[in-house]
């Protein structure tokens, strides 16, 4: 049994690494034929620039100590948008599990404003808020508060019947019954959600900046149009795409160190 554990393990190693490689080759390839085509004007390089144009924007940048501002300005609303919107939903998911008359007056609404559109929130969050952070807190919010809190509670109605049974036969009352069976049973789906909640906070972060910020990432890419500077928008772009898929990775390491032995109910 050991050699044969052993001998799985070995060749998901195998897999990994030749995966990881792929990849790697995949994207060499697609930066050098980028490089290759803007260099001999295959596309507009005013447009689309090219990787080593981009390599030295961001060079300058991070060197120059210019960059570095605008990614921890982002990045610290990114966060907090990520970690309140997170927290948020899941306690109006509790709350609304907890009052199911409460669940069936608020299901409408939670469906039209699931389907709104969030950037048509922007104008009425700045008026209110004024043109800062707490306008671009809130328009992240309104992108990830509705999604946590219909998947949540939506895991929460899903908990299997026998389980709540059992701990009712028990005398469970419901402060118990959400503290041993609901909340342990969802917990998966809860980490789970912080995954997808990284790139909605990223959405309503950049679009918070594009409409409102000074600083930021989204305020370079905004800037970097106007001025038909295409390589700075391109060079934020993989700021951006680096940032986040390190918060996404952090994320996936945190649920599966958390969920670790775990089953969905």
């Amino acid at each position: 049994m050991k050699q044969l554990h052993f001998n799985y393990l070995k060749r998901q190693k195998k897999q990994s690494a030749a995966a990881g490689a792929t990849q790697l080759a995949l994207l060499l390839f697609f930066c050098g034929l980028w490089e290759l085509a803007g260099r001999n004007k295959w596309i507009d390089p005013l447009l689309f620039s090219y990787p080593s144009k981009m390599a030295v924007q961001l060079w300058n940048g991070l060197y120059g100590g210019s960059l570095w501002p605008h990614i921890g300005v982002t990045v610290s609303e990114t966060v907090a948008g990520f970690v309140l919107g997170t927290l948020v939903g899941t306690a109006l998911a509790a709350l609304l599990w907890w009052f199911p008359f409460l669940s069936r007056v608020l299901d409408p609404y939670l469906v039209v404003l699931n389907s709104m559109p969030k950037v048509a929130l922007g104008p009425i969050f700045i008026v209110g808020l004024g043109p800062g952070f707490l306008s671009i807190l809130a328009i992240t919010l309104s992108v990830t508060v509705i999604i946590t809190t219909l998947n949540i509670y939506n895991r929460f109605r899903e908990i299997d019947g026998g389980y709540i049974k059992v701990v009712r036969l028990f005398g469970a009352n419901r402060m118990q019954l959400f503290r041993l069976v609901i909340l342990p049973g969802s917990f998966p789906v809860i980490i789970s959600t912080l995954k997808v909640n990284v790139g909605l906070a990223w959405i309503g972060v950049i679009v918070g900046e594009f409409l409102v910020a000074k600083t930021g990432l989204g305020y370079q890419i905004i800037y970097g149009f106007q001025v038909f500077n295409f390589t700075l928008v391109l060079s934020s772009l993989v700021v951006i795409g680096i940032v986040a898929t390190a918060m996404y990775r952090a994320v996936a390491a945190l649920e599966k160190r958390l969920t670790a032995g775990w089953r969905e109910r």
